[in-house]
């Protein structure tokens, strides 16, 4: 199937990971996992509320998780509530490049939204690819993973509603479009060479350990620093070390920096933070300070790993340098609450009656 070129026609984007929600963390939580059919059930919500805001046409990453299978399966019974599905033309992997090369073949297809269905990492690499480009489309989030810091928790059909609406030009984008910050981190190897960098959208976590091994962390003791974008009181995942010790709104320009102690015995604190589902774990506090933005902070840790929102991508020997930027409205998600606000306000869910007599009120 040849992908669709740019148009002025309203298409919403989405990505959908069939995979979220399915590492160790749930295991050890004794956490559900989300099934395929919950996951095609969300699309079907989502894009049936976005149909009833006025988009017509959507665009989906393909995937062998089976959310393309039994979604196909759904459309030919004929459900005429959905709006035109087509798919974006590669071949998926089943591994996080799905969700990069499909934000950028959805940015070159002119999408105008894009819906992510997701946890943490899956947003992330969304946004990863989106911050590239300075006219980028929003991201509206769904949250269907293990650690869902960054995606609200709420019905699919309010987030459709909100991206429909968006999509179709209903909505000023001043009214609704809401920047985001994130942490760029940078590695500059001490034989020299390039350096390495990646970025994280809610928190860049300093381990101790010296290998990736297991990508999602979960174990407190391996902790050394975590540097936050935004840390929530009431989330789970690594950020809410933050959120509970000094919280930081999504809105405020700057971030949180907290070092772990490596000796209980010589905490500041201990904090009990919830860093998965069901999972509270002791966190032994030495330091916290607030981070400004573009100013680099560096790395104390000789040696480790570097965990983005949540996994483990990046690893550094003795010797490299490895600073922490926080970033400021680096990409843009939809404020569905402020959407659906404007939508109430504005009356864009309203049709009069025929000849009512209230059809001038």
């Amino acid at each position: 199937m040849a992908m669709i070129s740019p148009t002025s026609q309203p298409v919403l984007g989405v990505v959908a990971n069939p995979v979220s929600a399915r590492d160790i963390r749930r295991v050890v939580a004794n956490a559900s996992n989300l099934q395929i059919t919950d996951r095609v059930n969300i699309v079907l919500r989502m894009l049936q509320a976005a149909r009833a805001a006025g988009v017509a046409r959507a665009l989906l990453m393909p995937d062998r998780g089976g959310i393309r299978a039994l979604l196909e399966r759904h459309l030919r019974r004929g459900d005429t509530t959905l709006p035109v599905i087509d798919w974006l033309d590669f071949e998926p992997t089943s591994t996080v490049e799905d969700s990069f090369t499909a934000s950028r073949l959805l940015y070159a297809a002119g999408v105008q939204v894009i819906v992510v269905l997701g946890g943490d990492g899956t947003h992330r690499a969304v946004a990863r690819e989106l911050a590239r480009f300075p006219d980028a489309p929003p991201i509206a989030g769904l949250s269907t993973g293990t650690n869902n810091a960054f995606p609200e928790m709420r019905e699919p059909t309010i987030t459709g509603l909100a991206a429909g609406l968006y999509a179709a030009g209903r909505i000023d984008a001043a009214q609704v479009l809401m920047p985001n910050k994130l942490l760029e981190v940078s590695i500059h190897a001490r034989h020299g060479g390039a350096p390495r960098s990646d970025i994280a959208i809610v928190d860049a976590v300093i381990t101790h350990d010296r290998s990736v091994g297991a990508r999602a962390l979960w174990k407190t003791g391996s902790l050394a620093a975590a540097y936050l974008a935004f840390a929530e009181p009431e989330a789970i995942g690594l950020s809410s070390i933050g959120g509970l010790l000094q919280p930081v709104s999504r809105r405020e320009p700057a971030g949180l920096a907290v070092q772990m102690a490596a000796d209980p015995a010589h905490a500041r604190l201990t904090l009990h933070a919830p860093i998965a589902p069901g999972l509270v774990q002791p966190v032994p506090v030495a330091s916290w300070q607030r981070m400004a933005p573009d100013e680099p902070l560096v790395v104390p840790q000789r040696a480790g790993a570097v965990a983005l929102d949540g996994e483990r991508e990046l690893t550094f020997e003795a010797g490299d340098s490895v600073s922490v930027t926080l970033r400021q409205n680096a990409f843009y998600t939809i404020d569905v609450a402020r959407c659906m606000a404007a939508a109430a306000r504005d009356g864009l869910m309203r049709t009069p009656a025929l000849g009512s007599i209230f059809s001038n009120i």
